[in-house]
């Protein structure tokens, strides 16, 4: 899909340890499948026991927007379209991490999961990518640290 105005929130998902790069540029490559220029991505977000991961981090902060994170048993209640493997689902606590977290708070997805890796080498990274339904959502970012809030 191509040409797709609003705005975005890209959902990641990563291994521990996943490369800096690695993430940033599945998550640049699946914004350009979506027609989305970096400036109108308004979160990157993900499931809250990844809040800490380098490249998650590291991509929001290189798009200038908020890491939004979601407790796992919240992104399991969320229908996404590619869900995960029973024992990816085991180590986070949901079969999907990217599309739920970018589904969390409504919105279209326009990117489906996608995954890194190829030439031979398994990826370490998912992502999707959601257009949001209006300029109301989401809402402010709450305080860190509370606990079953998105932070």
């Amino acid at each position: 899909m191509t040409g797709s105005a609003g705005r975005f929130v890209v959902g990641v998902g990563a291994r521990r340890g996943a490369p800096v790069d690695e993430v940033i540029g599945l998550v640049r490559e699946a914004l350009r499948e979506a027609g989305a220029p970096a400036g109108s991505v308004v979160a990157v977000a993900t499931v809250a026991a990844k809040a800490g991961e380098p490249g998650i981090v590291a991509a929001a902060a290189a798009l200038g927007v908020p890491l939004r994170t979601y407790p796992a048993a919240r992104l399991a209640r969320v229908p996404v379209p590619h869900p995960s493997a029973a024992a990816a689902a085991a180590a986070v606590g949901t079969s999907s991490v990217a599309e739920a977290a970018a589904l969390a708070d409504g919105g279209e997805l326009v990117v489906g999961k996608r995954k890194s890796g190829g030439q031979g080498r398994p990826g370490a990274v998912t992502c999707a990518i959601v257009r949001l339904a209006d300029s109301s959502t989401p809402g402010p970012v709450p305080p860190c640290g509370e606990p079953g809030r998105r932070t």
